[in-house]
């Protein structure tokens, strides 16, 4: 293969890479029976007029295995950070005593292990979504670089099988976190 179909081939390999981890990263963010200062990652907060993200405006902590502590660096923003926390999905409810929220994590039920596993799937969807768009915009690219004469279509044909098994192999890698992340949910 030429050196340009390599040099897309590793802009899509590095790009598809980055989907998955972003997407392990909103893995991270839903929750399993355990506290984890990531559960709060996609909480924006209302700060004066300004969507800004909770772990710019406070220090979250884990003092216990079922328990996140919220506290802010302006106390003024206290009813704002309870707000966001209270609108959010995590289906946390805080409680504060004016310096420090407190999120006590109950144990999952079945039913809410079982909207948690559809919340799961809906990001691996994304992330499957984000991969297959990288997917196109490189054969469009390879396209292009055909018809402009740049490239034989031998060259273009084992580009595109490369970058299928490329594709492949980063959504069966996304699959394998899922399946992971699924279990944790569900382990009770």
């Amino acid at each position: 293969m030429s050196e340009i179909t390599d040099e897309l081939l590793g802009d899509a390999r590095e790009r598809m890479a980055k989907s998955v981890e972003a997407t392990m990263h909103e893995f991270g963010s839903v929750r399993t029976g355990r506290a984890s200062p990531a559960l709060l990652d996609r909480i924006v907060v209302d700060y004066y007029g300004a969507a800004t993200p909770l772990n710019q405006l406070s220090t979250i902590n884990v003092p216990e295995a079922r328990m996140l502590t919220v506290q802010p660096y302006d106390q003024g923003s206290i009813r704002a950070i309870e707000k966001a926390i209270m609108e959010s999905d995590v289906g946390l409810t805080p409680s504060n005593d004016g310096k420090i929220i407190r999120l006590t994590i109950p144990e999952l039920n079945e039913e809410r292990r079982r909207e948690l596993v559809k919340v799961v799937r809906g990001i691996a969807e994304d992330g499957r979504v984000a991969i297959r768009n990288v997917r196109r915009d490189v054969m469009s690219d390879l396209k292009e670089l055909k018809d402009g004469g740049d490239v034989g279509a031998d060259d273009e044909h084992r580009a595109e099988i490369e970058l299928q098994k490329l594709t492949d192999a980063e959504i069966a890698e996304l699959e394998s976190h899922l399946k992971a992340k699924e279990a944790e949910i569900l382990e009770v």
